[in-house]
């Protein structure tokens, strides 16, 4: 029975997580058309009909809906629904690795950690799609870092403003001294990271965000669909490495120290 019951809470667990990220959906398609995020029915792109209450359950109705609208039958993103599950999947994950807290749900750390999730996703996508990362989320990702310094004492503030330098100094730098080689939205996603996460994640982050980013743009090079002076969106990149810095940056950093 104590099973049951603990297989029901993991689910309900998941579904606040989905329900969570699947509003950044409304946010990573509305913000870069100016639309409101908080006014306004949801409803769909394509032929603007509102959306009843039964098609806004975060992954079920994309699953009995077959991925398309009821209305006028056009394909719903495939991406709304993996946004869900990421979701779902960050909420358990921040609930197994730093508690579920008094309620149940998510200790103080673990929600902070899933809001850090949510913005760096949202940043990603956004960024992939407009190439614009917007000033907004720097600044949430700085609130988290200030509450962090409490919830993460181990890294001290110090370390903390180390880390806000020792990466995005040298990008700035090098953006100086080569046009276009990083964007502004980049460096201060870096800094305020490094704020956030400390001085040795925030270096593991930029280690894979490099290898990743460098990855990808030399498959886009020899496959040329990117010529040499052509441009891509780095933040998904940055994104991808500041989240797994979050969760094993300092083992990664213990781990790598341990061989010098």
């Amino acid at each position: 029975m104590l099973i049951v019951l603990e297989s029901i809470l993991w689910v309900i667990r998941f579904f606040f997580g989905a329900c969570i990220f699947s509003f950044l959906n409304v946010v990573i398609d509305r913000l870069p058309r100016g639309e409101s995020v908080v006014n306004g029915r949801s409803h769909c792109t394509n032929c603007g009909r509102v959306l009843h209450a039964w098609e806004l359950i975060p992954c079920v109705s994309y699953i009995f809906l077959r991925g398309r609208c009821a209305g006028c039958k056009s394909r719903i993103p495939g991406r709304d629904f993996f946004v869900e599950v990421i979701g779902g999947a960050a909420f358990i994950g921040c609930g197994i690795r730093y508690g579920c807290g008094s309620l149940g749900l998510l200790s103080m750390r673990g929600t902070v950690m899933l809001i850090y999730f949510g913005i760096l996703l949202v940043v990603a996508l956004i960024d992939w799609d407009t190439q614009i990362i917007y000033d907004r989320f720097h600044i949430f990702i700085l609130i988290l870092a200030i509450a962090n310094i409490w919830l993460v004492p181990e890294h001290g503030l110090i370390d903390r403003l180390i880390g806000a330098l020792i990466i995005s100094a040298p990008m700035l730098l090098l953006a100086l001294v080569i046009p276009g080689a990083f964007g502004g939205g980049d460096i201060k996603l870096m800094a305020v990271s490094g704020a956030f996460l400390g001085t040795g994640p925030v270096v593991c982050a930029m280690f894979f965000g490099l290898l990743t980013g460098g990855a990808y743009g030399a498959f886009m090079l020899k496959s040329k669909k990117l010529g040499k002076k052509d441009v891509f969106a780095f933040g998904p990149f940055l994104a991808f490495g500041l989240a797994l810095a979050a969760l094993y940056g300092d083992q990664i950093v213990t781990w790598y120290l341990h061989f010098l």
